[in-house]
């Protein structure tokens, strides 16, 4: 059974004061700032309420969909009325909060680290040193986490590090990256260098290890250096990360963490498991899933399937991400499901795509590839917008027969309910092994040829040299359709990111309600204007407007998004 990750103090963390006077006592039946935590107990409720906010960050608020939608990879798709994905791929807003609830629950993790780190000196006695530092490692990583997404998706955010309340302006890159860097080596520093296990990962999954750490620390790094053209990372305080400890972290990683490659790359998506027996694909390469949790996934995000009376509860436990990508026909279909259609794949992508690489047909369906083996598709369902007949695989929902019915593969095993926005429990992969040692290769490691081998056999592809073309191109089809591409195209190529993009996409054919035309000409011509938006906005989302408002002009909105002649869509 899926481990449930569940928030169980929420209200505790909140701040509880009152005014001196003589009439002040202890407070000994409720539980505030002033008292909580107060066990070794306690203070593991608290990071995991840390810990909830991840599954909470569903569908449009998710940073993979975003960052997909971006991406050349993928066009906005949905049906003819779902703006919102074909605003964001276009980097414009159907309305001017249209991130507001990723904004909040990225900030809301942030107060719940921040309450945490404050209060863990009010922890009585803790049971051993290296508890209290688990706690103390986990929590630094979850910041680290929450707020390296936030500088990647809008830029300057505001820097907050204390529970208190404040009204604070943007921070710096420099002192963000900052931020982001040292809590990174508190949580290297502080977590045990346990090596995963299949038992370690059976009770500790979705939970940070130092491992994890190690690995984004190299993703922060190579994003601010890349970004901002820097060669080091400022440490608050004092101290710096250079290159060569960013490289010494991945080799430790890679050497040490326990984790390895799972032999076969199309084993790590859910369509290949084997209560999939009615798709061909999967047969024919006989494929098995090593489910979720595989030894090559370093850091993911649980979901679960809630059955519960309370449909939002059950919501926000569930990978949505996976129903928001699954095509549009509402007839159930076997093995790939039901859902809206987002993120058409660029079909300019797919074709440039080496057929040896048996990562093309592992990661795309093409719906009219017979060795698909799957049900027959239906073109310009439920008014499908961009089609390209090309789905990822790899975040989508999977079907399966079970007891005369089609139904989601986590109906048979976690008694999901039988509901297609309800039943997607597949794990968010964050970050995996593959993704460390290419960036480790794009480092510099010592054993960058060694690491960029290992993927390409594993792909059936041959040795190429260790340059930078080359570890962009591997990093482009080994990670596609996982939320790094975009990320990696403005680390790259900074503001001019847009023109790639558009490059990338210029000539795509896409079908509009079945109706065949471009790219180039869908909603009047918008895709022209993607790379004068990314030059405009940096490649950065706009900060919802209601926190604009709220901070009384001490936020100020980014660039590229206070003309609504140029953002509205």
């Amino acid at each position: 059974m899926k481990r449930i990750y569940l928030l169980f103090l929420s209200a505790l963390l909140m701040v509880a004061g009152c005014k001196e006077s003589f009439l002040d006592t202890e407070n000994l039946t409720q539980k505030s700032s002033s008292n909580y935590p107060g066990t070794p107990a306690e203070a593991d409720q608290a990071v995991t309420g840390a810990y909830s906010v991840l599954p909470g960050m569903g569908a449009m608020s998710n940073i993979v969909l975003l960052s997909e939608l971006m991406s050349d990879d993928r066009f906005g798709g949905g049906g003819m009325n779902d703006r919102d994905p074909q605003a964001i791929s276009y980097f414009r807003v159907v309305n001017m909060n249209e991130t507001a609830t990723t904004w909040s629950k990225y900030y809301q993790g942030i107060f719940r680290c921040n309450s945490l780190l404050s209060s863990m000196k009010l922890v009585s006695k803790w049971d051993n040193d290296a508890q209290r530092q688990r706690v103390f490692g986990e929590t630094s990583f979850l910041r680290g986490y929450f707020y390296l997404d936030l500088a990647r998706l809008y830029g300057q955010v505001p820097l907050v590090i204390d529970p208190l309340p404040a009204n604070n302006p943007k921070a710096s890159a420099d002192a963000l990256f900052g931020q982001i860097a040292l809590d990174l080596k508190n949580a290297i520093d502080s977590l045990p260098a346990t090596k995963f296990t299949p038992s370690w990962k059976a009770t500790n999954l979705g939970r940070a290890s130092k491992w994890a750490a190690e690995g984004l620390m190299a993703r922060a790094f190579l994003f601010y250096t890349g970004y901002y053209q820097k060669t080091e990372i400022a440490l608050p305080g004092g101290g710096k990360i250079t290159k060569q400890q960013v490289i010494d972290w991945v080799d430790d990683c890679v050497a040490n963490s326990g984790a390895s490659l799972v032999p076969d790359f199309r084993n790590i998506w859910p369509y290949s498991i084997k209560e999939a027996t009615n798709y061909g694909y999967a047969k024919t390469n006989d494929l098995n899933w090593v489910g979720d949790g595989s030894n090559e996934s370093i850091f993911d995000v649980v979901y679960t399937t809630l059955k519960t009376d309370n449909w939002g509860q059950n919501n926000f436990y569930n990978n949505t991400m996976c129903l928001f990508f699954g095509q549009r026909n509402p007839t159930a279909q076997l093995p790939f499901g039901h859902g809206w259609g987002f993120g058409p794949v660029n079909p300019n992508f797919y074709t440039k795509w080496d057929v040896n690489d048996i990562r093309r047909q592992g990661s795309v369906w093409k719906v009219d590839d017979t060795t698909e083996g799957t049900d027959t598709y239906v073109w310009g369902s439920d008014m499908q917008w961009n089609e390209t007949g090309l789905y990822g695989k790899k975040y989508i929902p999977i079907n399966i027969n079970y007891n005369g019915s089609v139904v989601n593969y986590s109906v048979k095993l976690y008694s999901a309910l039988n509901d297609i926005q309800l039943d997607n429990s597949q794990n968010l992969i964050i970050l995996r092994l593959a993704d460390v040692m290419l960036m480790g290769a794009e480092l510099g490691s010592s054993k960058a040829q060694i690491y960029m081998d290992a993927i390409r056999s594993r792909a059936k592809m041959p040795s190429v040299p260790v340059t930078l073309a080359n570890i962009q191109d591997e990093r482009h089809h080994e990670l596609a359709f996982e939320g790094i591409r975009y990320f990696d195209l403005l680390r790259w190529y900074g503001k001019g990111a847009g023109a790639v993009i558009k490059a990338a996409k210029t000539g795509a054919v896409i079908y509009n309600m079945s109706v065949k035309t471009t790219i180039d000409q869908d909603r009047g011509g918008a895709y022209f204007n993607i790379d004068k938006r990314v030059t405009d906005t940096g490649g950065f989302l706009m900060i919802p407007d209601d926190q604009i408002q709220l901070s009384k002009g001490i936020l100020i909105q980014n660039a590229g998004w206070t003309s609504s002649a140029d953002m509205m869509f």
